[in-house]
Parts: structure tokens; sequence; C-alpha cells
């Protein structure tokens, strides 16, 4: 169907984009058997199952040589019996071939020094040494306890991160150790699904011969703040200059009260020798974040949001001047938003974006400042590293987790070059996903995946799911999730509608904008629109329709259960926001709901009549409602409260309540029977 929203979108802005038209290469090469084997049961069964997912073995980090020879890159094996994981170490030629495990006895995060002969790792709480081919593994003496690390690019000074404890704990302060209590003065007291220990992530400078480290500093020496910042503690927040002279890093210098209603995270130019620094985004009131500096030093490019407290804001791709000390904005005109800048040379920059369903790179030139798209494809690219022009990317889908890729930086050209689970897409069947576009009810685009299942017959009648996507402004592009699976949906005999609805990233900063401040408009009514088109199509059973989805996805399903009109006959929501008023005085980053739901309750702002537990007299079919006590970006009270609403008006109703689990089930034995639960309930109501 025609995109005349997003083309038209497209033309009127002020940036040129050149399309390279070549299709990605996806070139199998030899390589060593990585992940978990099938059994011979799994093997016959030819679809994706619960137990099968926890064989993948999971891509990590990557380190591309200097020279541009070679790729390191982790995989991490989890034994579901045992719930153990084990990461490790490999090497592979970055033209694809037979990967060599460097690593036995796990290793993480590898990076190369020494002109690419000598390799640094983490093990546990040790950092590591070895040769290229993986042998003589030291023990690096002097550093423990650590999180991330980065040697300098001269290898003579490293960089790392570790805890520092700034204040007493109630036990501490009245020396009680197993009294159980917190005294509580401020916000922030808890985030994500952690609580505050009075500990901060500072960044630590040292000597490092090789061998050694000594002479360590901590350059935030008692600021109550974090670098990387929370709760990511992303270490693409902190970086060296190529002359070892200074470090850039991310820090968000806001305490309590501040903290909850700001994102105005600032870069930090630290000068190693003196301990001068500047803050390069002084004035700028939205996140700035991952600096990365030009390969002559003279620059760092940075990601910038401009307004605070919207987390969700335009990410814009700024240019630091180190030798005038001003900022320019590159992206100038660009409706969607940059990620993993890499330089090229001096004067050009590669970066991803989600754009049109799909993530693909591009790139920007400073002189001429146009951006040309050099990837295509039905995958997403990222993240990236170029080293002696030899440009490496991760490559997933929903098809296939994540792999490694090498990308041709003048035509496009996509090759892959790691296949670390082979065996497993050798004996399983994967559905067809196919894109698809609809006119919605006010006579839009709306761009949707479709998930077929294994040995589609579209003379056949199916089931069919509506994922709600969570965020609300993330992306619903190439992504592979563990969790939420759509290869599994699929196997399980269900076609799956996975729509970009509004406020969705990937289709320009208008579009995504839209669902602020309207939980309850058009988005909703993009959901029903999508369903509605596909319940039209020969091979779908309009009258076994399902409706799924985690946080905002959760939402969503609470609201629609109260507005759907009949449409489905069962839904699952994961950690959704059901009573506005309680969630607001509940949840952490006060930011993201001051500006999503327009404040707090007290101000009766007009987002609140959105709040699912005010249509909850409407609900009439069945519901699986999932939580885990220590989320607290939408507290699990949430769902005990909708659960409770559920039972209290006789809709066929159940919980799912994980103790050790957070936003996101994670454990291994917990995540099998979350998906079990998940398709017992959907088999129940829809076959």
């Amino acid at each position: 169907m025609k995109r005349s929203l997003f083309l038209l979108m497209i033309t009127i802005i002020s940036i040129s984009v050149a399309c390279k038209q070549q299709p990605p290469v996806l070139t199998k090469e030899p390589v060593a058997e990585i992940g978990n084997q099938l059994t011979a049961e799994e093997k016959s069964g030819g679809v994706m199952t619960p137990e099968i997912m926890w064989k993948f073995g999971r891509l990590g980090s990557f380190a591309l040589s200097p020279d541009g020879s070679s790729v390191l890159y982790t995989v991490t094996k989890i034994d579901l019996k045992s719930e153990a994981r084990k990461t490790d170490i490999f090497k592979i030629p970055s033209g694809g071939g037979d990967a060599v495990q460097l690593t036995t006895e796990g290793g993480s995060s590898p990076q190369w020094f020494e002109n690419g002969t000598k390799i640094a790792f983490s093990r546990g709480s040790d950092l590591m040494t070895m040769n290229a081919d993986g042998s003589e593994q030291k023990k690096v003496e002097g550093i423990s306890e650590f999180e991330i690390f980065n040697i300098s690019p001269a290898g003579n000074k490293i960089y790392f991160t570790k805890r520092v404890k700034l204040d007493q704990t109630a036990n501490e302060k009245y020396n009680f150790p197993n009294a159980k209590v917190r005294i509580i003065d401020d916000l922030m007291y808890r985030h994500w699904n952690t609580w505050s220990d009075f500990s901060y992530s500072h960044i630590f400078v040292a000597s490092f011969n090789g061998s050694a480290v000594s002479g360590e500093k901590d350059i935030m020496k008692d600021q109550k703040y974090e670098s990387p910042t929370a709760p990511y503690f992303d270490e693409r927040e902190i970086s060296w200059s190529p002359d070892g002279k200074y470090i850039a890093y991310t820090s968000k210098r806001l305490r309590g009260i501040e903290d909850a209603r700001s994102t105005n995270s600032d870069i930090y130019l630290h000068e190693v020798t003196s301990g001068r620094e500047v803050n390069i985004t002084e004035g700028n009131k939205g996140y700035d974040r991952y600096p990365v500096f030009s390969p002559d030093g003279s620059k760092i490019a940075l990601q910038s949001m401009e307004r605070n407290g919207y987390e969700a804001d335009l990410d814009r791709l700024v240019i630091y001047n180190l030798k005038d000390n001003t900022r320019s904005l590159l992206s100038q005109g660009w409706q969607f938003d940059v990620e993993n800048l890499t330089w090229a040379d001096d004067q050009n920059i590669f970066f991803t974006c989600s754009y049109l369903g799909t993530a693909q790179i591009f790139r920007v030139s400073l002189s001429v400042r146009n951006i040309e798209k050099v990837t295509e494809g039905v995958h997403n690219m990222g993240p990236i590293s170029l080293q002696s022009g030899v440009l490496i990317s991760g490559i997933t889908s929903m098809s296939m987790a994540p792999e490694l890729s090498k990308v041709n930086p003048d035509s496009g050209e996509v090759s892959q070059i790691t296949f670390i689970n082979k065996p497993i897409y050798e004996s399983i069947r994967m559905g067809k996903v196919a894109e698809k576009y609809i006119k919605t009810k006010d006579n839009k685009d709306l761009q949707m995946w479709i998930v077929y299942p294994p040995d589609f017959d579209p003379k056949k009648k199916y089931p069919a799911l509506l994922f709600c996507n969570g965020g609300p402004q993330s992306t619903l592009d190439q992504f592979w999730s563990y969790r939420w699976n759509f290869q599994m949906m699929a196997a399980k005999g269900y076609i799956v509608i996975a729509p970009n609805r509004r406020g969705n990233a990937g289709f320009g900063q208008v579009w995504k904008e839209e669902i602020s401040g309207d939980y309850g408009g058009s988005n909703m009514q993009d959901y029903l629109d999508a369903t509605d088109a596909m319940a039209k199509e020969p091979y779908v059973d309009a009258d076994r329709l399902g409706a799924v989805g985690a946080s905002y996805g959760g939402f969503s399903v609470f609201y629609l259960a109260g507005i759907h009109g009949g449409r489905f006959k069962a839904f699952i929501s994961h950690c959704g926001m059901f009573n506005f008023t309680s969630w607001y005085g509940s949840t952490e980053e006060l930011w993201f709901p001051n500006k999503d739901i327009e404040g707090p309750y007290w101000n009766n702002p007009k987002s609140y009549s959105f709040s699912p537990h005010l249509r909850v007299d409407s609900w009439d079919t069945p519901i699986l409602i999932i939580t885990g006590a220590n989320d607290f970006r939408i507290p699990y009270t949430q769902s005990m409260e909708a659960f409770q609403a559920a039972q209290l008006h006789n809709i066929p109703s159940r919980m799912l309540f994980f103790e050790d689990e957070t936003h996101f089930v994670q454990r291994p034995q917990n995540s099998v029977i979350w998906q079990r639960e998940f398709f017992i309930w959907l088999d129940t109501y829809l076959k």
C-alpha cells in the first residue's frame, strides 16, 4: 500500500537521503557449533518451544581488531535445569570463517590492546589478559570489584567503574546488622528494580602496564552522582580521547525530587592529568549521552535530546568542537532517532536508527550534512564498529537472534559472519514475516508486521494475536526477544499482528508524539483498525482473536478490555498500568507520567480519564495478568488491583506473581513457566 504519509514527511525535511538499493547478502560460512544442541524429541517437533529458546547461544559484546582483520565476541549459554550461565569469548575473521573459542573458564567484555596483539577481558570480579590466540591467560593485579573497564588507546592508562558508598544505611547508623528498615527522606529511593543502598557508580583512572593497575584515582570523588547513569549503566556513556588525555563521560547531577522529575543529563570532558573538567552540554536541558571522539580528537559526537522531562524526545546528532568549545546540530531536519554513533573518519559518521519498521545504518558528512542510507533489508542493524575501513554490525530479525555481519560501507552489502545457533535453525521451522500497510479510521497509513505459523496454509483459518507494544514510544522493528518471541507464538499456531501504532518510534517525531496525553485515543484506534483489517482476511478466524502486551502494552490490554466491543476472546497483560492515580503515587521516574499523562492526579489532568480502572464495568473477557515483586516502574500492586477487579466482576482471570522478578521475567525456569502459562491461557480461550 502507498506510504503517502511517511513519504510526504520525508520529502519535507531539509536533509537529502540517498538510498542504497543493493539487497543484503547473508552468505553462510563454516562455523563452530556454539549454541546448545537439541534433543531428538526437540528436533522431531520442528518448531520453537520455551525449552528450545533457552538453548540459544546469546551474543553479547564484540570488539573489532585495530587492523580490522578479526572480531572478538562473547556468547552466553544457559542451563535450564541449574540456571547456570556461562559466558565465553570467541574470535572469528571479519570476513567470516571458523570461529575459535578463546576462553573455557569464562570471559566477557573483551578489548584489544597493544596494537591488537593482546586482549583484556573480565572474568568474574577479575581483570584478565591473554594473547590474541587465547594463550597465557593471566590475572591483572591491583584491580578488583570493578564493573566496566576500558584501556586507553596508548595502552598505558585504564578507566574502570566501581560502586562507592557515601552514606550510611539504617543498619550501619544504629549498628543493628539484623534490622530490616529503610529511613527515607527523599525521592528516587528505588529505581527500576533496585533499592538505593547509598552507593554510586564512579569512574576511576589508573596506570596500566599490561599486568598490573596502579595509582587509581576517583575522578568523581565525593559526588553523589553516577556514571554511567542508572538504570542501564551503559558503558557507551564513557569514552577515551585518541591521545588518552581526556575522558568524556555522562552524568546526571541531580538528586531526589529533581532527579525524579528531570531527564537533564550532561557530558563532562575530564582532563586526566590536571583533573580539570568542563560540562560540554551545559544549557541543554534534555538527555545528553554517548560521547564519541573523532579519530583526530578534535571533536566529540553525541546524542542529545532538547526538552527536559521528555525521555522520548528526538535523539539528535550533535558535534562538540574542542578547539573553540562550540556545539552544532548535525542532524538538523532529520526526524528519526540516531543511535550507535561511529566515526568513519574526521569528516564522516555512521549511525543507526529505526526507520519505517527496520533499523538501518546511515552515514552523514560534517561538510555536506546530507544523510545517506547505507543498508537495506528486513532486519535490524547495530551496534556497529569500524576499524581500518572494516565495518562490523550486529544483525537481528524477528526470525533470527542477534548475530554479527560485515557491511560494505560503499555498496551497503551485508554479509553475515557468525552463525551461533545454526544447528537450532536447521532443526526448526520459522514462520513467514511479512510487512503490511492498511488505512486507519482517520486515513493514515499504518505499517504492521504479520508473522504466520510455520507451514501456513491460506485455506485454513487461524486464531490471531494482537501484539501491543511497550514504551510507549519504543520501536517495533525487526527485534528478537527471548520472551515476547513472535516465532514462538507463530509456532503455537497463532498469526501475530504487530502494528506500528501512533507513538512508536521509527516513523518520524510527529507520529511518535501523537501518543503523549492521548493514551486512549488514536493509538487505541490504530489497534482496533489493525485487528479489524486482519479479521477480514479469509485465513483469520475473527471469533478467535486475543490481545497481549507488556508495560504500556499491558496498559493497552487493560484499556482494550473496556472498549473492544467483543472483538477479543482472551487477554494477557504483563506489568501494565491499571490505575493512574495509584500508579503516579508509587512509580519513581516522575518525568515520564509528568509528560505522558500530564502530571499528578491532584491537578486533575484530562489524561486520567484513560485510566483502565474506570472501564472495569465493561470488562467481559478472560484475562491473564502477570507481574514481578521487584518491578518499581509499574509496581506489582497495579496488577493486583486489576486482578481483584476482574475477580469481583466474575471475569475468568488468573495472576502470575513472580517473587524474584522485576519489570522483566529473566530467570530461566520462571521464564519457561511464563511461556507455558501464556499459551495455556490462550489455547484455553482461543482454541
